[in-house]
Protein backbone atom coordinates (compact mmCIF):
# COMPACT_ATOMS: atom_id res chain seq x y z
CA UNK A 1 0.00 0.00 0.00
CA UNK A 2 1.50 3.49 -0.80
CA UNK A 3 0.37 6.56 0.18
CA UNK A 4 1.40 10.02 -1.14
CA UNK A 5 1.11 13.36 0.66
CA UNK A 6 1.78 16.32 -0.77
CA UNK A 7 2.64 20.01 0.79
CA UNK A 8 4.29 22.81 -0.67
CA UNK A 9 1.05 24.91 -2.83
CA UNK A 10 0.44 28.59 -2.18
CA UNK A 11 -0.27 31.96 -3.62
CA UNK A 12 2.77 33.13 -5.99
CA UNK A 13 3.42 36.09 -8.54
CA UNK A 14 3.53 35.21 -11.84
CA UNK A 15 8.03 34.77 -12.59
CA UNK A 16 7.86 33.15 -8.91
CA UNK A 17 8.62 29.97 -7.72
CA UNK A 18 7.57 27.19 -5.87
CA UNK A 19 8.83 23.79 -4.65
CA UNK A 20 6.25 21.00 -4.35
CA UNK A 21 6.80 17.99 -2.24
CA UNK A 22 5.55 14.61 -2.03
CA UNK A 23 5.97 12.53 1.06
CA UNK A 24 6.01 8.60 -0.16
CA UNK A 25 4.90 5.88 2.78
CA UNK A 26 5.66 2.57 1.26
CA UNK A 27 6.91 -0.81 2.42
CA UNK A 28 9.75 -0.38 0.22
CA UNK A 29 13.30 0.23 -0.03
CA UNK A 30 13.66 2.63 -2.27
CA UNK A 31 11.54 4.89 -4.84
CA UNK A 32 13.20 3.53 -8.06
CA UNK A 33 10.82 0.30 -7.36
CA UNK A 34 7.95 2.53 -8.20
CA UNK A 35 7.27 2.01 -12.00
CA UNK A 36 6.33 5.84 -12.49
CA UNK A 37 6.32 8.59 -10.17
CA UNK A 38 5.55 12.13 -9.71
CA UNK A 39 2.92 14.85 -10.62
CA UNK A 40 -0.80 15.59 -12.28
CA UNK A 41 -2.11 18.69 -12.26
CA UNK A 42 -5.97 19.71 -13.15
CA UNK A 43 -7.40 23.44 -13.47
CA UNK A 44 -11.10 24.24 -13.12
CA UNK A 45 -12.99 23.07 -15.95
CA UNK A 46 -10.14 21.41 -17.50
CA UNK A 47 -9.01 17.52 -17.24
CA UNK A 48 -6.27 16.11 -14.91
CA UNK A 49 -3.30 16.47 -16.84
CA UNK A 50 0.56 15.06 -16.46
CA UNK A 51 3.63 17.08 -15.24
CA UNK A 52 6.50 15.43 -14.71
CA UNK A 53 7.28 11.50 -14.39
CA UNK A 54 10.00 9.79 -13.49
CA UNK A 55 9.97 6.71 -14.82
CA UNK A 56 11.60 3.40 -13.32
CA UNK A 57 13.52 6.74 -11.09
CA UNK A 58 15.73 7.89 -13.38
CA UNK A 59 14.20 8.67 -17.02
CA UNK A 60 12.38 11.97 -16.93
CA UNK A 61 9.43 13.03 -18.54
CA UNK A 62 7.42 16.45 -18.81
CA UNK A 63 4.67 17.90 -20.39
CA UNK A 64 5.36 20.70 -23.20
CA UNK A 65 4.33 23.16 -21.22
CA UNK A 66 6.87 22.70 -18.62
CA UNK A 67 9.73 21.83 -19.84
CA UNK A 68 12.88 24.22 -18.96
CA UNK A 69 10.79 25.74 -15.93
CA UNK A 70 9.87 22.71 -14.21
CA UNK A 71 12.32 19.90 -12.64
CA UNK A 72 11.36 16.44 -10.79
CA UNK A 73 14.06 14.64 -8.47
CA UNK A 74 13.84 12.72 -5.55
CA UNK A 75 15.48 11.87 -2.30
CA UNK A 76 15.40 7.81 -1.71
CA UNK A 77 16.10 8.48 1.89
CA UNK A 78 13.58 10.41 2.83
CA UNK A 79 11.11 8.69 0.41
CA UNK A 80 10.10 12.51 -0.66
CA UNK A 81 9.55 13.37 -4.51
CA UNK A 82 9.41 16.85 -5.47
CA UNK A 83 8.64 19.56 -8.42
CA UNK A 84 10.90 22.59 -8.51
CA UNK A 85 8.45 25.22 -10.53
CA UNK A 86 10.23 28.65 -11.80
CA UNK A 87 9.39 30.91 -14.08
CA UNK A 88 5.61 30.50 -13.05
CA UNK A 89 2.59 31.61 -15.21
CA UNK A 90 -0.87 32.30 -14.43
CA UNK A 91 -2.06 29.22 -16.64
CA UNK A 92 0.04 26.91 -13.92
CA UNK A 93 -2.44 27.50 -11.54
CA UNK A 94 -4.40 24.46 -10.10
CA UNK A 95 -4.72 21.60 -7.93
CA UNK A 96 -0.99 19.70 -8.54
CA UNK A 97 -1.39 15.76 -7.17
CA UNK A 98 1.32 13.51 -6.98
CA UNK A 99 0.55 10.15 -8.69
CA UNK A 100 2.54 6.79 -7.93
CA UNK A 101 2.03 3.91 -10.57
CA UNK A 102 2.61 0.51 -8.72
CA UNK A 103 1.20 -2.12 -11.19
CA UNK A 104 -1.85 -2.97 -10.98
CA UNK A 105 -2.62 -0.20 -8.73
CA UNK A 106 -2.07 3.49 -9.15
CA UNK A 107 -2.35 5.91 -6.14
CA UNK A 108 -2.76 9.19 -5.60
CA UNK A 109 -2.09 12.13 -3.47
CA UNK A 110 -5.51 15.04 -2.03
CA UNK A 111 -3.81 17.75 -3.52
CA UNK A 112 -2.14 20.89 -2.97
CA UNK A 113 -3.27 24.29 -4.55
CA UNK A 114 -0.68 26.62 -6.65
CA UNK A 115 -2.32 29.62 -7.62
CA UNK A 116 -0.56 32.08 -9.40
CA UNK A 117 -1.68 35.68 -9.88
CA UNK A 118 -0.34 39.09 -8.97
Amino acid sequence: QIQLVESGGGLVQPGGSLRLSCAVSASIYALDVIHRLGWYRQAPGNQRELVAILSNGRNQIYATSVKGRFTISKDDVTKTVYLQMDSLQPEDTAMYFCYADDPPYEHWGQGTQVTVSF
